[in-house]
């Protein structure tokens, strides 16, 4: 599945000898090093620039795709939809965001929830895309995580969540904020009944998200680069009035100070994660 639309449109590059025909929107820039890069050579690897290994985004389906059997993944809560319950407006009304996202990503929230298996390993996964409105959490993203926990905690299978968040939902007030302790509240019920939680970061994870369950994993692992944090940088920095650490909020930054287990790059996280469940479960 590709992660950039294909265009009809071409562009001509002329030549001492010949004419090629391009498709636009068949390359891009890496972030990081700057080389261009063929779309469909990146997406073959997982995303990843072939050169430098930056990790550019990966959706939540293909994010699923890669962590789960094929054909195995059968999604939870699939039409539940955010509602606008205190009517907000900023610069624009949060029912035209809604549904902006809606119709640029496909998805009706920031995330997606299901159960599927990994080397035959049942196990729930939930996977959050921070291309609907930033994968803030708000009420729905909050109860489909914990309707998903709650269920994996009744069928006694380990937990698996993706997180990359910008933080909590504004939209939704104080609403947004009560999802943290009813998310933590369903894995600490999971814990209890002796059941596995495994956490996989990914950039950016921030916020409220952060606060609450993307801290409470058994194992946390995360891709490398990844920032993590509950404020950004700039913020703390304002705020404290003094100099940061560099490479602060990276996850190898929190890999030393022993909030992330592993930092793993993409490639190997199906291998990983196999393993962690196998581990568990066997």
């Amino acid at each position: 599945m590709a992660i950039f639309g294909s265009s009809k449109t071409y562009t001509t590059v002329k030549s001492s000898s010949r004419k090629m025909e391009i498709p636009d929107g068949a390359w891009l820039k890496c972030k990081r090093c700057g080389r261009t890069l063929y779309n469909d050579q990146l997406e073959e690897n997982f995303s990843v620039c072939p050169h430098c290994a930056y990790h550019f985004p990966m959706n939540a389906v293909r994010r699923i795709a890669m962590l789960t059997d094929e054909n195995s993944f059968v999604e939870l809560e699939a039409g539940m939809r955010s509602l606008d319950p205190l009517g907000f407006v900023d610069a624009r009304a949060y029912v035209e965001r809604l549904r902006e996202s809606e119709q640029k990503t496909g998805l009706n929230e920031a995330v997606i929830c299901g159960f599927a298996s990994l080397e035959h390993i049942p196990y729930a996964l939930g996977v959050m895309d921070f291309r609907f409105m930033g994968a803030s959490m708000g009420s729905v993203v909050g109860e489909k995580i914990t309707r998903l926990i709650e269920q994996a905690t009744a069928r006694k299978v380990p937990a698996v969540l993706v997180t990359a968040s910008g933080g909590a939902r504004m939209q939704e007030g104080i609403l947004s904020l009560m999802q943290m302790p009813k998310t933590c509240a369903a894995l600490a019920r999971h814990a209890e009944a002796k059941l596995p939680y495994i956490v996989l970061i990914t950039n950016p994870t921030y916020g409220g998200v952060t606060a609450s369950f993307a801290s409470l994993g058994d194992v946390i692992i995360s891709e490398p680069d990844a920032m993590v944090g509950f404020a950004g940088p700039r913020v703390i920095q304002e705020t404290t009035n003094s100099k940061l650490p560099d490479g602060f909020q990276t996850a190898e930054f929190l890999l030393e100070k022993g909030l992330i287990d592993l930092v793993v790059e993409r490639k190997n996280l199906r291998r990983e994660l196999g393993l962690f469940l196998a581990y568990f479960t066997k």
